[in-house]
């Protein structure tokens, strides 16, 4: 990490972490996290720092995720970086959600995959008109990770599934019903905003600067998503958006095709991990879950098949191995969440402290 790739400052009592990557929408590194974690360590037990702000450089969002260039690369080194990088970034992640100060993240423009995980896990999650966030990882034959599976297995109905399998970007409201986001905030606000928390608390002034949001898509489309996607597995579902679709449902309709173009083995984990992460119990537990799927995929051809096809040569025109949901079988979505032994990451030693 080049020391300007991520910026640390002290405002009166408020400590300011600005992601300074604009060039890549903040993309996050190893070394950005490995940052990030050490100084908020360190502010926590600094009494003359009361809260935490992050932010991206430039005006094109917070943050698009992971390097995944950098992954790219090394997945054909055997993967070694990128594991040692995702138990850094969810260490950090784990961090933020328990954390014992105001955390507090503007999730304005794009804000996704691991700009979700230093963001959706703080106290004070701030979206605006300009905000497109979600979790696109199926797109690139992945799962979601940074314990997004946590927070989109407890959104309402059936609606965090049907974001995670399409892998769409979505509004501010979208963001506020999925759980991902608590204020509305308009764009032009934000500078203010941030100058006040140099001296006030983000509890005492939110309600100044909240505007209410636009009513969600995806509570007006309750009724289909809740039927189609409460189906026993991937099969019935898609099977249940063409009849949707048939019926006149044009979203229902997309969301099908959507998916239907994606990794097959990527849907199948996807959805037996937000299933699986609805019955544990904390973010912790869900998040060394993640790690237990994401190592697996680093020994399978779609996750790299994926990044080349959308990032690198930008053909989107990925080849799928295997290519249909029957090949993919219960036997090896399970093989997914088997303990991993002595390469288990272990959180347990995450403060419990809860936020201010």
């Amino acid at each position: 990490m080049t020391r300007t790739e991520v910026l640390f400052e002290v405002r009166g009592r408020l400590g300011l972490i600005t992601l300074n990557r604009p060039d890549v929408v903040n993309a996050l590194t190893a070394g950005m996290a490995r940052a990030m974690l050490d100084t908020l360590r360190a502010w926590a037990a600094d009494d003359s720092i009361t809260q935490v702000l992050v932010t991206g450089a430039g005006n094109r969002g917070l943050c698009a995720g992971g390097d995944i260039v950098a992954i790219y690369s090394d997945l054909a080194d055997g993967g070694g970086a990128t594991a040692e990088f995702w138990a850094m970034e969810y260490r950090l992640n784990a961090l933020i959600n328990n954390y014992p100060k105001p955390y507090i993240a503007f999730m304005d423009g794009l804000v996704l995959g691991g700009g979700v995980g230093i963001s959706a896990h703080g106290s004070h999650r701030i979206v605006t008109e300009r905000t497109r966030t979600g979790m696109p990882e199926t797109t690139i034959g992945f799962v979601p990770d940074v314990g997004g599976t946590h927070l989109l297995s407890r959104s309402p109905g059936q609606t965090g599934i049907h974001a995670a399998l399409t892998g769409a970007h979505l509004g501010g409201a979208e963001a506020l019903y999925l759980g991902l986001a608590d204020f509305h905030v308009h764009s032009d606000r934000l500078g203010e905003l941030a100058w006040l928390l140099e001296s006030e608390p983000v509890g005492g002034i939110m309600g100044r600067f909240a505007s209410p949001a636009p009513e969600s898509f995806l509570f007006a489309q309750r009724a289909w998503i809740d039927e189609a996607y409460a189906q026993e597995d991937l099969e019935r579902i898609l099977a249940r958006l063409a009849d949707f679709g048939a019926r006149g449902i044009a979203a229902a309709a997309e969301a099908g095709e959507t998916i239907g173009g994606k990794s097959p083995t990527a849907l199948k984990v996807t959805l037996e991990s937000l299933r699986r992460a609805r019955g544990l119990s904390s973010l912790e537990a869900t998040l060394e879950q993640e790690y237990r799927v994401g190592l697996r995929f680093l020994d399978t051809p779609d996750f790299r098949e994926g990044i080349r096809a959308q990032v690198i040569d930008k053909d989107r025109q990925p080849v799928w191995n295997p290519s249909t949901l029957h090949a993919v079988g219960r036997d090896t979505v399970d093989g997914y969440f088997a303990p991993l032994g002595a390469r288990e990451l272990d959180l347990s030693d995450i403060s419990t402290a809860t936020h201010e």
